[in-house]
């Protein structure tokens, strides 16, 4: 169970009639849960169950926009749709994300961002150690 609502999420982004916010409320809960709500030295939580939910609400309007994203700018007389992208990544990409990294005092979905970023790939390479035929022959 979440701990954000499809109401608490709706308040912040304009939802298409039709598309159900469960499945972006669960990955938001997965990851809150998972980065977040993990258990401090003192063996309490960092934030309050308050603050949780405010992150879970963000990351699920974030993960909603991504799958939804809306035109920045419409007109009617040349039929005109202009949609606002913006080349980044992560969490980054959307308002919402954004303020969901802001929300998040501890850093740990930008720790999660930049993980991500810095993953590229690996350069894997051998070393002889040993003689060429050649060498050998010496």
């Amino acid at each position: 169970m979440g701990r954000t609502t499809s109401d608490n999420v709706e308040a912040i982004i304009d939802i298409t009639s039709g598309i159900s916010l469960t499945p972006f409320i669960e990955v938001a809960n997965s990851l809150v849960t998972e980065l977040c709500a993990g258990q401090n030295d003192s063996g309490g939580t960092e934030y309050t169950a308050a603050r949780l939910e405010l992150i879970e609400r963000w990351l699920a309007a974030h993960f909603y926009h991504i799958r939804d994203t809306r035109p920045s700018r419409e007109s009617v007389d040349e039929t005109e749709a202009v949609y606002k992208s913006k080349i980044d990544f992560g969490f980054k990409l959307t308002h919402y994300g954004q303020m969901a990294l802001r929300l998040d005092t501890g850093g740990y979905l930008a720790a999660l961002d930049e993980g991500v970023e810095n993953s590229g790939p690996t350069t894997v390479g051998i070393n002889w150690l040993g003689k060429t035929e050649t060498e050998k022959l010496e």
